[in-house]
């Protein structure tokens, strides 16, 4: 019983910034575009794999962005030094796992999509 609510608390948070993060959302339309792109390509096992960790990682760490925000904002409302670096740093961490996921997808569709390219 215990994990199922532990679920529950797990999608509730997932919903909670589907709802109130907008950046979530675009995370989640690129994904979204990167699957089908995937699936039209006929990407490769492994390439599917390496695709799947990378939108994980920086859903993750959007998710985690988030829950840094709440609670800096719960431990105050007045602009601090810290909860500067608290959530600047949270930010760091989605963009740095958004570049690499552009680097990722370069390098999966890019190579496919220059073949295509030069085909016509």
């Amino acid at each position: 019983m215990r994990l199922i609510h532990s679920f529950g608390h797990a999608f509730a948070g997932i919903g909670y910034s589907l709802k109130t993060q907008a950046n979530l959302r675009i995370h989640l339309v690129a994904a979204i575009a990167v699957a089908v792109a995937g699936w039209l390509l006929q990407i490769s096992t492994v390439e599917w794999a390496i695709l799947v960790v990378t939108i994980m990682i920086v859903m993750s760490a959007e998710l985690f962005n988030t829950a840094i925000e709440a609670v800096v904002d719960r431990v105050g409302a007045e602009p601090h030094p810290f909860s500067k670096i608290a959530k600047d740093t949270a930010a760091g961490a989605v963009l740095i796992g958004a570049i690499g996921s552009v680097i990722v997808g370069l390098l999966i569709f890019g190579p496919r999509l220059l073949a295509l390219i030069g085909t016509r």
